[in-house]
């Protein structure tokens, strides 16, 4: 039985986190081991908000890569693809923008939060006003049953299953219409208590040395409420418990809980605890990063097949675009 195929990807535009650990790559690593699964690394995305400055892209290409190995993705199993390297997205997109209503990406909530998110950055361009089409050429273009994206990219897949359905209403059936596979969300937030993220500079990241995570971990913000160390706390509405829920042993967890509430144990010395569970439980990803770091070539090598075998499949759709649009 031939399985069903998923497509989803990241922007390189710095490392990952812990954020995108827990809110997408294990979901990844879960989902590699029933469908297809097709992971890439859209740099022409990432053009939409750093085309000032491209080379972080290039510069979060290959750690990115090494993360997800470093997590359990499995090359083998999965297709490692580079967006830019595969021209037949760019072609798809532009078709698509050919029929793509201007009010479908006007009223795209996902667009109209990030004009604000990213309102120190001149983004009122049209290759960020379009993402969402270049997205659904992503997509579309490998035949994908899937999409898993949190909720804030949910607007995105819906946009991408109209576009498939005026597509194969105007021209015949060519695509799927995709599926939303809903991730679950991260529930960790940033060292500040706001959502973790690159452009907050709050996050935990995945290559982070002992001594970085120390200096974040000592910088979060735990129960507002709690001014003084006499004060009893609340475990429910605080980030680092949040951390302990995840990273310590059930004992610790259950301790850290009694003791929080009755002002058994400060925040420093609960940080500090929690802290070392972090460690702990990034070390194996840690250690297979060490270990990638000093074979570069392999990750080439990596991203090179994956490169042609998706090149494989875009060749063989653009084929059967062409012949729908009358294009050849």
């Amino acid at each position: 039985m031939t399985r069903k195929r998923i497509v989803s990807g990241m922007r390189p535009t710095g490392g990952l986190h812990i954020g995108h650990l827990h809110g997408a790559l294990m979901n990844w690593k879960r989902l590699q081991e029933e469908y297809e699964c097709f992971y890439f690394i859209a740099d022409w995305h990432a053009l939409t908000s750093e085309y000032a400055r491209p080379q972080i892209i290039k510069e979060s290409t290959y750690d990115i890569i090494i993360d997800w190995i470093s997590v359990g993705l499995d090359p083998d199993v999965s297709t490692f693809f580079i967006q830019s390297q595969i021209y037949e997205h760019a072609e798809l997109h532009l078709i698509f923008s050919m029929f793509t209503p201007l009010p479908w990406l006007e009223r795209n909530p996902t667009y109209k939060e990030q004009l604000n998110e990213l309102a120190q950055k001149n983004i009122h361009t049209y290759g960020f006003l379009g993402y969402p089409v270049l997205q659904a050429a992503d997509i579309l273009m490998y035949k994908a049953n899937g999409v898993p994206v949190g909720e804030d990219q949910a607007p995105h897949v819906e946009l991408t299953r109209e576009i498939a359905r005026r597509f194969n209403n105007l021209y015949g059936e060519v695509f799927p219409v995709p599926d939303v596979l809903l991730a679950p969300t991260s529930k960790l937030l940033g060292i500040d208590r706001r959502k973790m993220s690159k452009s907050y500079e709050n996050a935990i990241y995945l290559s982070d040395d002992d001594n970085t995570i120390d200096i974040k971990v000592d910088q979060m913000i735990t129960d507002p409420q709690r001014a003084r160390k006499k004060d009893p706390g609340d475990p429910g509405v605080c980030n680092v418990f949040s951390f302990h829920e995840i990273y310590s042993d059930p004992e610790i967890v259950e301790r850290i809980k009694g003791e929080c509430r009755t002002a058994g144990i400060g925040c420093v010395e609960c940080k500090k605890i929690m802290g070392a569970s972090l460690k702990k439980g990034l070390e194996p990803v840690r250690e297979k990063r060490r270990e990638l770091e000093k074979d570069t070539g392999k990750i080439k090598d990596i991203m090179n097949e994956g490169n042609k075998r998706a090149k494989v499949i875009a060749e063989k759709t653009m084929i059967e675009v062409r012949e729908a649009v009358k294009l050849i």
